[in-house]
C-alpha cells in the first residue's frame, strides 16, 4: 500500500492556490482567492506548496508528454506513432506550427514556475514555524530549479522570471543553467534529509523533495555543464548520507508493488484512487481530475495499449551482449522490454495483461518479431489491457542508481578509473552480472567512457537519460558515433545539427518581443 499524503491533498491545494496562480485580471471579485488575500497561515503555504507538484501530474508534464519527449530521440526508443506530436519527435521533424505535445509541456514547466515564484514571493512573510517555512520554501526552490532544468536542457535559451507575472528577457544556457545550479544549491541548504524524523504536519508526507533529491539534481547540473569536481562532490555527499540503497529487484523501481523505496530520491507520485474520477487534459487544473497516469496507453503493446512509443531493437541487442553470472539475459531486459523470451536463457512465456507475450500475439508474426515497452506499463496487474486510461505507478525522476553512475563518470573524467569501477561495478552485480571491476579499472579514460555508455543505457532504458547522455557526450558533433548512431537507430538519418534542441512555441515568441526562435526552426 502506498504511504503517500501529498498526493490526496494535491486536489484540496490546487482548488486553493488555482485562481492565485493563473491569469491575473484587473478586476477583483470579492468571493475569489487573490495572490493579495491567500497567503495568511501556514496552511496556505503548505496548500501553495502543494500546488506546485501538480504541473507534473498534467499532460505536458509525466502524465504523458515529459517521457515522449525525454525518451523518443534516444537510439533506444522509436516512435511509428500516427500522431506526429509523439512520431516526429524521434524523426527531428517537429515544427512550430502544430504546438500539441512539446508545447504543452513547455507551458506547464512555466505553470509550474509561476506557482513556485508566488510561493517564494509571499510565504516568507508569514508568520508560521521556522522549520516548516523552511521546508516550504525548500520545496519551491527545488521544483523551480527542476522546472528550468527541464526547460534550459530542452529548449535552450528560455526567460527565466523568478518574480510574480514578470514578464523576463530571454536567457542563454549558460544564464539558465546558471539559475537551474542556485535553486537546487539554496533548496539543498533548505530541506531535510527525510521528513519522517521531522515531527512537522507534512512529516509523513512521502514524496516531497529532500536534501538528498536537491543535491543529485544539483550534481546533475553540474555534470551536464562539465563541472566534473563540483557534481561528484555532489554525488558523493549523497552517497555518504547512507539515506539511500540499491533495492534487490530491479523490477521494484517500476511497478507499484514498492514505491518511495530506499532507492527512489525522487519520483513523482501518481494513484488511480487519489482526487476525482476525470481524465485531466490541458486547461485549468481542476479538483475534479484524478492524479494518474495516461502515459501507460502511449507506450503499450499492440492490442493493449496505442503503441506510440516502442524499445528499438538495438536496446534488445544490447542487452544481449552479456550474460548474467548464471547464464542468464540480464533481468534489466525482462523488467524494462515485452518480446519473445523464449530465446533467451531464463523462465519462459513471461506473464502480460493476463496472458503471455506468446498467447497474445501467436497470430500475427509481426507483432511476434517485435519488441514493446513493459518498465512502467500496467501488464503485471490485474488489468486486461491500457484502455481505462489510468496506471497509478510512479515515475522515478531519480534513482540512486544514477547517482552511483553519474559519480562513476565524474571520476573517469577526473582521470580516477579505478574508483569509477567500482561504482559501475556496484550496479552491476545488483542484477548478477559479472564482476569486472579489476578489467574496468585498467581502461583508458576514453574506454571507460564507452563502457559507461553502455551500462547506462541498459540500467535507465525508457527512463529519458539516453538522449540526455548522447548529447552531453557530444556524439551529435562526432561524425563516427553519429554515424553509429544511424546505424543502430535509423531516426538519426534525419538529424541536422540544432534539432538537438526543441522550437520554442510561437506563443511564447508572440506574446515576448524578447524571444526569438532555436536555429533550424
Amino acid at each position: 500500500m502506498k504511504q503517500f499524503n501529498l498526493k490526496y491533498i494535491l486536489s484540496v491545494a490546487v482548488s486553493l492556490i488555482l485562481f492565485s496562480c493563473e491569469k491575473q485580471l484587473n478586476q477583483t471579485n470579492p468571493n475569489a482567492q487573490t495572490s493579495a488575500t491567500f497567503w495568511k497561515t501556514s496552511t496556505d503555504a503548505l496548500a501553495g506548496v502543494n500546488a506546485c507538484y501538480q504541473m507534473f501530474l498534467e499532460d505536458g508534464g509525466y502524465m504523458r508528454f515529459s517521457p515522449v519527449l525525454e525518451n523518443v530521440e534516444g537510439d533506444d526508443v522509436r516512435s511509428q506513432s500516427p500522431w506526429t506530436a509523439i512520431s516526429n519527435v524521434g524523426k527531428f521533424q517537429l515544427g512550430t506550427a502544430d504546438l500539441s505535445g512539446y508545447g504543452w509541456t513547455f507551458d506547464e514547466y512555466y505553470q509550474g514556475i509561476s506557482r513556485c515564484n508566488q510561493v517564494l514571493t509571499y510565504v516568507p512573510g508569514i508568520e508560521m514555524d521556522a522549520d516548516l517555512k523552511n521546508r516550504v520554501l525548500g520545496q519551491a526552490y527545488f521544483l523551480r530549479g527542476l522546472f528550468y532544468f527541464h526547460l534550459v536542457d530542452m529548449w535552450g535559451s528560455v526567460p527565466l522570471p523568478t518574480q510574480v507575472a514578470e514578464v523576463a528577457p530571454q536567457s542563454s544556457p549558460a544564464q539558465g543553467w546558471a539559475r537551474v545550479i542556485s535553486d537546487l544549491s539554496t533548496a539543498a541548504g533548505l530541506l531535510p534529509a527525510q521528513y519522517s524524523t521531522d515531527g512537522g504536519v507534512d512529516s509523513k508526507d512521502l514524496g516531497r523533495a529532500t536534501k538528498g533529491a536537491a543535491m543529485s539534481f544539483l550534481g546533475k547540473a553540474y555534470l551536464f555543464n562539465k563541472k566534473y569536481d563540483s557534481a561528484a562532490a555532489q554525488f558523493k555527499s549523497v552517497i555518504a548520507s547512507n539515506v539511500y540503497s540499491l533495492v534487490p529487484n530491479y523490477e521494484d523501481n517500476f511497478t507499484d508493488v514498492n514505491e518511495n523505496n530506499s532507492e527512489s530520491i525522487f519520483e513523482v507520485q501518481f494513484s488511480v484512487t487519489a482526487g476525482g474520477t476525470d481524465l485531466q487534459w490541458q486547461g485549468i487544473p481542476s479538483p475534479t481530475w484524478g492524479f494518474y497516469s495516461a502515459r501507460a496507453i502511449t507506450f503499450g503493446g499492440p492490442n493493449f495499449g496505442w503503441r506510440d512509443v516502442q524499445p528499438t531493437q538495438t536496446l534488445l541487442d544490447e542487452y544481449r551482449q552479456e550474460k548474467t553470472v548464471d547464464g542468464k539475459i540480464d533481468p534489466r531486459c525482462l523488467a524494462t522490454v515485452l518480446y519473445n523470451d523464449t530465446v533467451d536463457t531464463h523462465a519462459a512465456n513471461t506473464p502480460m495483461y493476463q496472458t503471455t507475450f506468446q498467447a497474445a500475439y501467436s497470430s500475427s508474426p509481426a507483432y511476434m518479431s517485435d519488441v514493446y515497452c513493459k518498465k512502467y506499463e500496467n501488464w503485471y496487474g490485474n488489468k486486461p489491457n491500457e484502455y481505462d486510461w489510468k496506471s497509478g505507478i510512479n515515475e522515478r525522476l531519480m534513482r540512486y542508481a544514477d547517482v552511483l553512475l553519474m559519480y562513476a563518470e565524474c571520476e573517469n573524467e577526473l582521470g580516477n578509473q579505478a574508483l569509477a569501477a567500482q561504482y559501475i561495478q556496484m550496479v552491476r552485480s545488483r542484477v548478477n552480472l559479472p564482476d569486472r571491476q579489476a578489467e574496468f579499472a585498467g581502461y583508458t579514460q576514453a574506454q571507460l567512457r564507452d563502457q559507461l555508455g553502455h551500462e547506462r543505457m541498459l540500467e535507465f532504458a525508457l527512463e529519458g537519460h539516453r538522449w540526455d547522455d548522447i548529447r552531453r557526450w557530444g556524439w551529435l558533433s562526432d561524425a563516427t558515433k553519429l554515424a553509429w548512431l544511424k546505424s543502430r537507430d535509423p531516426e538519426f538519418n534525419s538529424y541536422i545539427p540544432g534539432k538537438e534542441l526543441l522550437p520554442i512555441p510561437q506563443t511564447e515568441i508572440d506574446n515576448n518581443p524578447s524571444v526569438k526562435q532555436n536555429a533550424t526552426y
